[in-house]
C-alpha cells in the first residue's frame, strides 16, 4: 500500500490530501505533520487522516510532500532527511527552491520533484508544473503526475522553467482575481448593484475560460469574434491598447519570475 506523507497542512496541503481521499485513496494512506497542533487535530477530525511529527511522517512515508514556505524550508528539510527511508521520494510543493537545494539536504541519492501548483486545485482545477531531479526516475514522475491529477491538470517541464511557472501559473489566479475585481468595481460606477456585477463578471470569466478550453481556438481569434468593427467592444480594447495593459501584464510577470529567483538564491 502506497503511503503518503504531507509536511505543512495548510491550504495548499490539504487541498492536496482532501483530492486524493476524493480521488478514492483511504485515510490510512495518508499522514500529515503541520507546526500548529490545532491546525492538525482539526484536519485529522476532518478527514480521519493520520498526525505526526514531521520526523514521524516521514519516516513512515513511501512519498513525502512538503509544503511550506521557503523560509522554513532550512528547519524541515534536515528533519526530514534524517527521518526518511532509503528510496523515499521527496516531493517540494515550495515555491522557488530547487531541487538542487533539496537534494544537497538529503541523503545522497534520493529522487525529488520539484511541483508548482496553484490555488485552483482547491476546486480540483488546479494546474500544476512538475520538475525532476537528477535521481527521479520516469517512474517517480508518473507517480507525482498522478497525485496532483486529483486535483487538476499537470505538466512536466525543465527545471529552468520553473520561476516562469510560478509567474504565469502559480501567481495567475491572482492576476484575474485582480481583474474581476476591477470589473465589478467598474460594473458599479456605471451604476449596477455591485451582486449584479458580481454574477455578471464571474460568470463571464468562467463561460470565456470554459470556451476557450473547449473550443481550441486561439486567445486572438475568440476575441476578434467579440470585437465588431467600431462597436463597443472595440472602443473598451482602445483604451487598454492606451493605457498599455498588455504591457503592465508582461512586466508584471517578469517580475514575479524575478523574484522566484531571488527566493531561490536566499
Amino acid at each position: 500500500m502506497t503511503t503518503l506523507g504531507v509536511i505543512g497542512a495548510g491550504v495548499m496541503g490539504e487541498t492536496l490530501m482532501a483530492g486524493l481521499l476524493r480521488a478514492g485513496w483511504e485515510p490510512d494512506q495518508i499522514t500529515a505533520a503541520d507546526r500548529h497542533a490545532a491546525r492538525l487535530a482539526e484536519l485529522g477530525k476532518r478527514y480521519g487522516i493520520g498526525t505526526g511529527s514531521t520526523a514521524e511522517v516521514s519516516a513512515q512515508s513511501d512519498t513525502v510532500v512538503i509544503v511550506v514556505k521557503p523560509q522554513d524550508t532550512g528547519e524541515v528539510l534536515p528533519v526530514v532527511a534524517a527521518a526518511i527511508r532509503p528510496g523515499t521520494l521527496v516531493v517540494s510543493l515550495c515555491a522557488g527552491v530547487s531541487t538542487a537545494q533539496i537534494e544537497a539536504a538529503m541523503p545522497a541519492g534520493t529522487p525529488v520533484v520539484r511541483v508548482m501548483p496553484n490555488t485552483p486545485a482547491q476546486v480540483d482545477e488546479g494546474m500544476a508544473a512538475i520538475s525532476p531531479g537528477t535521481s527521479a526516475t520516469e517512474e517517480h514522475l508518473d507517480h507525482v503526475s498522478a497525485l496532483l491529477a486529483a486535483v487538476g491538470k499537470v505538466i512536466t517541464v525543465p527545471e529552468k522553467y520553473q520561476d516562469a511557472v510560478t509567474a504565469i501559473s502559480g501567481s495567475g489566479p491572482a492576476y484575474l482575481f485582480f481583474v474581476v475585481e476591477a470589473m465589478i468595481d467598474a460594473g458599479v460606477m456605471l451604476g449596477l448593484p455591485r451582486d449584479t456585477a458580481t454574477t455578471l463578471v464571474v460568470q463571464t470569466m468562467y463561460g470565456s475560460a470554459k470556451l476557450l478550453s473547449e473550443s481550441g481556438e486561439h486567445p486572438t481569434v475568440l476575441r476578434e469574434r467579440v470585437t465588431s468593427p467600431g462597436g463597443t467592444t472595440a472602443a473598451a480594447l482602445r483604451q487598454l491598447e492606451d493605457h498599455s495593459v498588455k504591457a503592465a501584464f508582461i512586466t508584471a510577470m517578469e517580475a514575479a519570475r524575478d523574484r522566484s529567483r531571488a527566493l531561490a538564491q536566499s
